[in-house]
């Protein structure tokens, strides 16, 4: 897929706004960092779309339930209240920590609702409605802009069942493979593959959040020299329900 990889962070990207062009934004921070090239795939994180995208909630318009009082321990039930709306379904809890499934089928702690990098104490961030169509929605924008066909991958951290710590995932995917499927091939020993796909979307996500950062306010990065372009989607990433080991 590739010989070498490079990872170009986009500096200078101010704090963000529900209506800001995004699109704008990151073709003028691609500029200053040497503009985009195709074949290209711009890393963005989630809270930068869902910033522009109104996806933000202030804590002072929220009533909590009494289920989200029963949640929230000693912790803001208000937070849990938000948890539960974004919530498709709830499968673990250990208060005031909740993993659920979103609407989206994404199953990761708090529904994706997020406090870090928010605009205050007592705000939280959303995630997008449709991270596909927003990955793609700035596909094409940054072509109209810029006239170079890149892929766009929007990432968020994850933590996952087995291993410690987080890595950054993608949410959505537009012009880039989200996913590889070598089955039928044959290894160096000369064994065929019969179950083996590889989440590369994912893969270019951890990539750009290594220089990202998650305290470092750079939203975004260029991944480039993979020969990946493809449709795929975020959505192609989620684990269907009867192949979860885990439910």
């Amino acid at each position: 897929m590739t010989q070498e990889l490079r990872v170009v962070p986009l500096r200078g990207i101010p704090e963000l706004e529900d209506g800001d062009d995004l699109a704008a934004i990151l073709a003028d921070a691609a500029a200053r960092a040497g503009g985009l090239e195709r074949g290209d795939v711009l890393v963005v994180a989630q809270k930068a779309v869902s910033k522009v995208e109104g996806r933000v909630v202030e804590l002072a318009g929220i009533t909590p339930s009494d289920r989200a009082r029963e949640l929230a321990g000693a912790t803001d039930p208000r937070r849990l209240e938000v948890i539960l709306q974004e919530a498709r379904e709830i499968l673990r809890v250990r208060p005031p920590l909740v993993i659920a499934q979103t609407r989206h089928g994404f199953v990761c702690a708090s529904a994706g609702v997020d406090a870090s990098n928010a605009k205050g104490p007592d705000t939280l961030v959303l995630l997008p409605v449709d991270p596909d169509g927003s990955a793609a929605s700035l596909r094409r924008a940054l072509l109209e802009r810029t006239g170079v066909e890149i892929g766009v991958v929007i990432s968020d951290s994850f933590g996952r069942a087995w291993r410690r710590g987080t890595t950054d995932v993608a949410l959505g995917v537009a012009g880039v493979t989200a996913l590889v499927d070598l089955s039928g091939q044959r290894d160096s020993a000369g064994y065929e593959l019969h179950a083996t796909e590889i989440a590369v979307a994912d893969e270019i996500a951890g990539a750009a959040q290594l220089v990202m950062g998650k305290t470092d306010g750079i939203p975004a990065a260029i991944v480039r020299g993979l020969q990946l372009s493809g449709d795929g989607r975020g959505s192609d990433l989620v684990m269907p329900r009867e192949r979860d080991l885990f439910r």
